[in-house]
């Protein structure tokens, strides 16, 4: 049986351009939204939360320089902003096909995009819409990891579902270590206490608060998001029985 909702995190990389690894890719926003539209086929109410690495991560901007405080916290923001471009760029690529989407952001841009209401986000997803959540939390120095774990307690998902470049969560970095292997469940604890990165401790500790499980699995599977909204046994389940 399928998830009823879910709330999909989607890193910016994911539709950048393949050879540059930066900027949009109309053909991997097409494939990203081939996927999102078939999982919505399944009956399942989809959230999705877009990071915007592929155009600019607030963190690394604000490190380059050195400095912190006032200028990470601008920086940031405009992190916030490429996430919206992303978002916008997602829902035309889902809209073309077919579906109807709903782009809501953290910070009021009201020209192109509804403010992040809680309630208004839900009744959109009982209309069979997805919907897109974009500008993190709204708020500097939280990850967009931080901002979809919040957004899936909000809308009270079954799961969040991790979607990455590797297959699950690792004993370490599979690209630097050949011995590294593949763990395909673990608890919110074991995450933490082990110092895994595949996402930030603050949004594993708000999952691990509500017992919200987490699934990290491949974005670049073809037909992977909707094996994930079927309960199938792929990528790595975290959870607190």
């Amino acid at each position: 049986m399928a998830y009823h909702r879910v709330l999909l995190k989607v890193s910016g990389e994911a539709l950048a351009d393949p050879q540059t690894k930066a900027g949009i890719s109309h053909d991997n926003a097409s494939r990203l939204a081939r996927q999102i539209v078939r999982a919505a086929g399944l009956g399942c109410e989809i959230a999705i939360v877009i990071g915007g690495g592929n155009i600019l991560r607030g963190a690394t901007f604000s490190a380059a320089t050195n400095r912190l405080g006032e200028h990470r916290a601008s920086a940031d923001y405009m992190g916030m902003l490429a996430t919206v471009i992303n978002a916008l760029a997602l829902s035309d690529a889902i809209e073309q096909l077919g579906a109807d989407t709903r782009v809501l952001t953290a910070i009021e841009i009201s020209k192109v995009a509804e403010p992040f209401v809680r309630r208004r986000a839900l009744a959109h997803l009982a209309k069979g819409r997805v919907v897109i959540l974009a500008a993190g939390t709204g708020n500097p120095f939280f990850t967009t990891d931080t901002a979809a774990a919040l957004r899936a307690r909000e809308l009270a998902c079954d799961v969040l579902l991790k979607a990455t470049k590797v297959d699950g969560v690792y004993t370490a970095d599979p690209k630097l270590d050949p011995k590294a292997k593949r763990i395909p469940e673990l608890s919110h604890k074991q995450f933490l206490e082990q110092g895994l990165k595949v996402m930030d401790a603050t949004a594993m500790t708000l999952c691990l608060e509500s017992k919200l499980p987490v699934v990290v699995f491949d974005l670049f599977e073809e037909g992977n998001i909707e094996r994930v909204i079927r309960r199938e046994i792929v990528g790595t389940r975290i959870h607190t029985p």
